[in-house]
Formats: structure tokens, C-alpha cells, sequence
């Protein structure tokens, strides 16, 4: 039997968010402690902001009433764990995924968002990843045993399992995707670069990504694809040029906040343009957060995205096509699968990394992310390792 210590006085350092658009603050907060017997405590050594943080950070998403933590990304050593833990032990490295065990037997999907950590207590959990511990419900269902990385590059490798990988990896199959399917992502950020790469790794034939910000296009490009820059004209007429009878699948890796050709808001942008693009009888797969809350001060601006879009939904049904939406909540047969990939050597996921801060930088590191400076911004810690650098440029697949 592992034991642990509760020093309830002891306090580390976390990314909060205190409900003000653009804005987040770091806090000396408690450090958390082993509540029940299924609990592990992991002490961060990287975090991440995802692209849906975004939706928090400019005041849309998020439980009502602030402050909390934030992040959903995060890999680390356990520190201590409960009593009834058996799979993960003191010393061991694991990933935490973006959303942790609840420990109740449900047959139905998870809704929106459903215990995911860093979204404040009535949207997920009340615990966030951007912090030097985080407490992990359900450990032995929950954290993904990995082995010890070799440096930060490896380390960024399989952070990216607790949710941009396996979301990525998933809008393809929520579009029907099959091996010599061409495929369009929407969304050149994080999870659309890894979208796209995991479509070469499936055998795509062809994969185009959409974007607007030249830095992302460029990334895109290094992996193969071809880069459609939305602003310069239309982006379905540029694929349909390249494609007269369109491509197979099409994935929106944006989600609610899209803009249409002139950087404007409109929530129908990537929908509408998808539809176009993708030939009869393809799919479409949705990734991006729709997701429409009432104003609360935790998400003040939420007013601004509406519940319902106009849909072309007479040119959907005579193409014959289908549709697949939701979060992500990878089965574990697909992380261990992920996980397989990278300790061959296959595959390189930190590609997307662009800047590596300490957690002190996080606002900074939000700032930059939000105006389409960064592709990934990961948050460093204390490692039991020499730090080798950030992720490297995969080879074109």
C-alpha cells in the first residue's frame, strides 16, 4: 500500500482565469491534495493552451461564476495517489487526459465538455492543467502510463495525447474517412495541422488546410499539404478549382468563432464552405466548439454566439452527404494506437510547438496564441531530464 501526505498549507502556482475577456492572471493557489481513495496527484512538468481555452479566454465559454483554472493538456510524474490505486505508482510518468474518468457506468456519448478539466466546476471539473499539480480523479481509468521521455521534444510528443492528437485523429472519423480519401481541414491552428497529419499517416491521397495566417499555411505545407488562404478568394472555389468534383471529407477544426472571407464573424462560414467542397456522397466531420451559453460572468461575452446557424441544407441532402460532430473522448485502444506510433518513431507531433514559456509567461503566451502568433504554446516545469529543445519538423509524409 502507497501512502501520501496532505499538507493542506501548501500552495503552488496556477493559470486562472478571473472572468475578463482577454486577460488571465497567475495565482498562488492551494496546492491540491488527495480527496478520495481513487485520486492521484501529478505534478506538471508540461501544460498547454489548447485552441478551446480560447473560447474562455475572449469570454464565451465556461461555468458561470469565476475564477478557476485553466488547461486540459498536461503530462507529469505522480507524485502521491490514494489508497485503492494500483495501475500508476509514485514516480511514474503519465499523461492526463484533457477528460478524466467520472467513475460512473454510462452508456450514452459524454455531453459537451463533459468533466473536462480547466472549464470551471459546472462545465467540467474545477481543477485545471495549467499548474504545477493537478489532482486526477479515477487514476487507474483516467492517467495514461508513459514511458520516461528522453527530452522535452519526446516529453511535447506525448503531451499532445491528452487531446489535440486523438481530436484531430477523430474529425477524420467523424467524416467517414477511409485510406485514399482527399481530404480539406478548416483550421490550420493545433488540432487542424494534426488533423491533417494524421489523414497522411491514414493514407490520404491528397490534404488541403485552410487558413488565413500565413505562419500556420507554412506548417501545413511542411507536412505535404496544400495551403488555401481563405482571404484571397473563397476558400471552397480554390479547392473546387483543384478539385472540380470536390473532396471526399471535409473537417472543421475552427468551430463557432469562424470568419468569412473578410475576417469578419460568422458562424455559418465553415459549415457553408464545407458543404461546397466536399463531392456527392462525401462527409463532413465537425471538431471545432458550437457551443451557446447564457451571460454569467464566467463567460460574459457568451451572447454572442448563437444557439442556432443557418445551414445549407437543401444542397447537403441532394449531394447525399452525412455528418458526424461532438467532443472527443478517445477510447483507450486509440491512445495506446497513438502511443505506438510515437515510441516508434513514426510519427512527431510536437511539429506544431512554436514557443516553449514558463508558466510565469502565461500571459504573454495567451496573448500571442489568441492573435495567431503562436501554433502551440506549451508551459514548462521542473523535468527529470536535460531539456533537449522543443519539437522538431517532421519529414513531408
Amino acid at each position: 500500500m502507497t501512502t501520501h501526505t496532505n499538507n493542506s498549507k501548501a500552495t503552488m502556482r496556477s493559470v486562472v482565469w478571473e472572468g475578463k475577456p482577454y486577460h488571465v492572471a497567475i495565482h498562488d493557489i492551494p496546492k491540491p491534495t488527495i480527496k478520495n481513495e481513487e485520486d492521484a496527484i501529478v505534478r506538471i512538468t508540461s501544460a498547454a493552451i489548447c485552441g478551446s481555452d480560447l473560447h474562455t479566454y475572449r469570454g464565451f465559454l465556461g461555468s458561470a461564476n469565476p475564477p478557476w483554472n485553466m488547461g486540459h493538456e498536461a503530462l507529469g510524474v505522480v507524485e502521491s495517489i490514494g489508497e485503492a490505486v494500483q495501475s500508476v505508482k509514485v514516480g511514474d510518468y503519465v499523461v492526463v487526459p484533457a477528460i478524466p474518468n467520472d467513475g460512473k457506468l454510462t452508456l450514452l456519448p459524454s455531453g459537451p465538455l463533459a468533466e473536462i478539466f480547466g472549464f470551471g466546476p459546472d462545465v467540467g471539473t474545477s481543477d485545471g492543467c495549467q499548474a504545477e499539480y493537478v489532482r486526477c480523479p479515477f487514476a487507474d481509468d483516467s492517467l495514461i502510463p508513459i514511458p520516461k521521455p528522453k527530452n522535452a521534444s519526446q516529453e511535447h510528443d506525448y503531451l499532445f495525447l491528452s487531446d489535440i492528437w486523438p481530436t484531430g485523429w477523430t474529425g477524420l472519423d467523424f467524416s467517414g474517412f477511409q485510406a485514399g480519401d482527399s481530404v480539406a481541414v478548416w483550421g490550420a491552428g493545433p488540432v487542424g495541422l494534426l488533423c491533417a497529419y494524421s489523414a497522411f499517416l491514414r493514407g490520404a491521397t491528397k490534404v488541403y488546410v485552410v487558413d488565413h495566417l500565413q505562419n500556420r499555411l507554412d506548417k501545413g505545407k511542411a507536412i505535404g499539404a496544400i495551403p488555401i488562404n481563405f482571404t484571397h478568394t473563397n476558400a471552397a472555389e480554390q479547392i473546387l478549382k483543384l478539385e472540380p468534383n470536390g473532396v471526399n471529407r471535409c473537417i472543421d477544426c475552427v468551430g463557432e468563432e469562424c470568419l468569412n472571407s473578410n475576417l469578419k464573424p460568422q458562424q455559418n462560414a465553415v459549415i457553408n464552405d464545407m458543404v461546397r467542397a466536399v463531392r456527392t456522397g462525401g462527409g463532413l466531420g465537425i471538431i471545432g466548439v458550437y457551443s451557446a451559453q447564457s451571460p454569467a460572468p464566467g463567460r460574459p461575452l457568451a451572447a454572442e454566439i448563437k444557439p442556432t446557424l443557418e445551414f445549407p441544407m437543401t444542397e447537403f441532402w441532394s449531394k447525399n452527404l452525412s455528418m458526424g460532430s461532438g467532443t472527443v473522448d478517445p477510447p483507450p485502444q486509440l491512445t495506446e494506437s497513438l502511443l505506438q506510433l510515437i515510441q516508434s518513431g513514426r510519427v512527431r507531433p510536437s511539429f506544431v510547438v512554436s514557443s516553449i514559456l514558463e508558466l510565469d509567461e502565461a500571459p504573454r503566451g495567451y496573448e500571442r496564441f489568441e492573435k495567431g502568433l503562436e501554433t502551440k504554446v506549451v508551459f514548462k516545469f521542473p523535468r527529470h531530464y536535460e531539456d533537449a529543445g522543443s519539437g522538431g519538423e517532421p519529414e513531408e509524409l
